[in-house]
């Protein structure tokens, strides 16, 4: 597959939420983002203050995946790929950009990300193989801190 990896602009912040709701395992609608206060305003408004750093993955000039990270916190706060684009490499790829992004440029030590817990989900094992290890610290949600190992 070829892709490509930019960082995200205002014009693809719509395309985003399409692709958090398009993915195979955890997708989450808008609606719902909307009630955790995750809307494409306050994504905008974010990247804008620089307090959120994002890129995306394209296929054929097309949005079909991205990672966002808080510079402040040292988290990533979502990485999603949409249905049919999965095993591509295009995850790593995206986590990869962000993680170094957030070692040389924002200067984090600890990274970290909530992931859900669920063993049957792809997510579990991905970041497992990619050195993420559970800090032992869950939210209100049941999702688990995962650190990623100094290096």
């Amino acid at each position: 597959m070829n892709y490509l990896i930019r960082p995200t602009r205002d014009d693809d912040i719509d395309r985003l939420f399409e692709v958090r709701a398009a993915t195979r395992d955890n997708a989450i609608a808008t609606a719902r983002l909307a009630e955790l206060g995750i809307t494409p305003e306050s994504d905008r408004s974010a990247l804008q203050m620089g307090e959120m750093h994002s890129w995306v993955g394209l296929c054929d000039e097309k949005v079909v995946a991205f990672c966002s990270v808080a510079d402040r916190s040292g988290e990533v706060l979502v990485l999603a790929v949409q249905a049919g684009f999965e095993g591509r490499g295009l995850g790593r790829a995206l986590l990869d950009t962000a993680v170094q992004h957030l070692r040389d440029v924002a200067g984090c030590e600890r990274i970290w990300l909530m992931a859900a817990a669920d063993i049957t989900l792809r997510s579990h094992g991905f970041y497992r193989a990619l050195g993420w290890r559970p800090s032992g610290r869950r939210d209100k949600h049941g999702d688990e801190e995962l650190l990623l190992a100094a290096g």
